[in-house]
């Protein structure tokens, strides 16, 4: 893989996980990028780290197993496809009604966190979008499979998913304390929740 490649690969790993680009004509935050506002929102920069930290290292190991022959799998089996879709919105619709029904922080109990590290590392292997992006990569950039490349594409997301998706914690953080008031805190979740359900318009094959 020569430095232009690389250059591309980099690119493409930075503007796909801040934006979560999933046609030419249809840029939408993806799943990760929405709930990562609503937890800086609802919990903080700190307390979400390990959120981050989750969607990081999910996404790279995603890559080196389509890498390493999920692709494939999916290909000789195409109805995983729809078991994959279907599983994966019925996830989101109930992460959107958790979102859309948090309290405000003065009435959460003791059960009311963020994300962990490893619920958002796992929740990478639901997330429709994270499919597409990892699918994507490896067919661009690693088209031979081998060990190497699927390797380098996986670094790729490794080196820039951290700071192109702590932009939108931080945005959550901005707003934090205009959300101190508990009628837009429920407003604001339920803009959240509302946007999550919509970003599996075009992931879910609903869209033209």
């Amino acid at each position: 893989m020569n430095f232009a490649i690389l250059s591309a690969l980099l690119g493409f790993a930075f503007v796909t996980t801040v934006t979560t680009v999933t046609t030419v004509t249809t840029v939408t935050p993806g799943p990760n990028n929405l709930m990562l506002m609503a937890s800086g929102a609802n919990f903080g920069f700190r307390r979400t780290l390990p959120h981050m930290m989750g969607i990081v290292g999910g996404m790279s190991v995603m890559a080196l197993l389509v890498g390493a022959g999920l692709m494939a799998l999916f290909d000789a089996v195409p109805v995983l496809n729809l078991v994959l879709k279907v599983i994966s919105a019925g996830y989101l619709l109930w992460l959107a009604f958790r979102i859309a029904t948090d309290a405000p922080l003065e009435e959460r109990g003791a059960d009311s966190r963020p994300m962990t590290f490893l619920q958002a590392a796992t929740f990478q292997r639901l997330n429709p979008k994270a499919w597409a992006m990892c699918l994507s990569a490896i067919t661009l950039y690693a088209p031979d499979r081998s060990l190497l490349s699927v390797a380098i594409v996986a670094a790729a997301f490794t080196l820039v998913c951290f700071p192109a998706i702590s932009v939108w914690a931080w945005l959550g953080t901005v707003v934090r304390q205009w959300l101190s008031n508990a009628t837009r805190l429920r407003v604001f979740n339920i803009t959240m929740a509302a946007l999550l359900v919509a970003s599996l318009y075009p992931v879910l094959g609903l869209g033209a």
